[in-house]
């Protein structure tokens, strides 16, 4: 939470200015990182594409179990002769050219819901956060010149055409 109930506006020229205005409501949230965490964890969700195996894959042969008497595995083998696939175990996941273990299907649940006052607590939650310079460092953000966080400029700052008149 922002602890200072005054924010000082801050000039185009860098300097302060006599204005003072009330720190906004919302950076008094109480700052829940978990809430913070799952809600964006969740809503990222929410852009990934369904993806899957081929249905087919690593089962395109006429394998059939040697069955038992010839002391090798009861694994499906390939069929025929004259190639060095003839013979070999197929089907499964252990084998070499098989299908995957519980092969990946597009119905899978990929979204995630995200309730609505869920998502604006994160969102105050999170501004709130960005008042507090101790924490806004530990993200490895350079603040050090900064005078004060949170950061008001003046409304004259709008003028600025060019980022090099900045000060």
């Amino acid at each position: 939470m922002a602890s200072r109930p005054l924010l000082t506006v801050q000039g185009t020229d860098g300097n302060a200015t006599a204005a003072q205005i009330e720190t906004p409501y919302v950076f008094t949230c109480p700052m829940r990182p978990d809430l913070i965490s799952t809600v964006h964890t969740n809503m990222a969700k929410n852009h990934r594409q369904p993806y899957s195996v081929n249905k087919v894959a690593g089962k395109q042969t006429a394998a059939e179990s040697w069955g038992t008497g010839r002391a090798v595995a009861r694994i499906p083998r390939v069929p025929g002769g004259g190639t060095h696939r003839a013979g070999q175990a197929a089907f499964g996941n252990m084998c070499r050219g098989g299908r995957m273990f519980a092969p990946t299907k597009t119905w899978r649940r990929w979204h995630r819901k995200v309730n609505l006052k869920q998502k604006r607590h994160a969102v105050c939650s999170a501004l709130a956060a960005s008042a507090v310079p101790a924490l806004v460092m530990a993200r490895g953000h350079k603040v050090d010149a900064v005078p004060e966080l949170p950061l008001v400029v003046a409304d004259d700052v709008e003028s600025v055409a060019k980022t090099s008149k900045a000060q």
